[in-house]
């Protein structure tokens, strides 16, 4: 009998010892995969705010970005460390700013374009011609884009479908990997199931085999 329980009690021990083995030799969770990013588009777009409520920091005190600003903008299966790229309305700065822009697109995975969809005729079309510029930038042409129809909170926010027809999206970005959706800092679920889409693009691109 007494050799029963001290089988018992071995075995018990081993089954301790490997419970124990396991919870304290397992190794840190897999890093995530990091991806960078590039965000662009006309002062009053909302960018500044959109990157501040996804890192859960506080809007109160957003000025318009000058220059540039890096934020690292975690997920839950990814980090995007996103480059804001500043920008202006006016005719003038404009010019001066966005003459820099391509200097920071070397190293971009991935670019989000952010529109002011409750913004002036005049406005929307400048953005609309800084988009057509982007979608065809050599150093930005073969990336995913996501764009954003920003600002879907204010009563004259122009839908996204609307949007998408008036920057005459579906043939202009044929066969490249792009998606359009309306944004409100407000909404940030929605903002980061959206931004989830532009990860799964990241993800596609970085899996195909490296063309020769």
């Amino acid at each position: 009998m007494s050799e029963h329980i001290q089988l018992s009690l071995a075995l018990c021990r081993i089954g301790f010892y490997t419970c124990l083995r396991t919870l304290c030799c397992k190794g840190p969770p897999p890093p995530r995969p990091e991806y960078d990013v590039v965000c662009i588009g006309l002062t009053g777009s909302g960018k500044s705010s959109l990157l501040s409520r996804l890192c859960r920091e506080s809007t109160d005190t957003i000025v318009p970005t000058t220059g540039f600003s890096i934020k690292a903008v975690p997920f839950q299966n990814a980090i995007l460390n996103v480059k804001e790229l500043g920008g202006n309305t006016s005719k003038l700065c404009a010019d001066h700013i966005k003459k820099y822009w391509s200097r920071y697109y070397q190293g971009s995975q991935g670019v989000v374009f952010v529109v002011n969809s409750a913004c002036s005729a005049a406005e929307l079309e400048a953005s609309r011609a800084e988009l057509h510029s982007a979608l065809q930038h050599p150093q930005l042409c073969t990336l995913p884009f996501l764009i954003l129809a920003n600002h879907q909170d204010q009563p004259a926010a122009r839908p996204a479908p609307e949007i998408k027809k008036y920057f005459e999206l579906e043939p202009l970005a044929r066969g490249k990997r792009w998606v359009l959706a309306g944004s409100s800092a407000a909404d940030v679920e929605g903002l980061r199931e959206t931004f989830s889409q532009l990860i799964s693009l990241l993800e596609e691109r970085e899996a195909e085999p490296a063309r020769i």
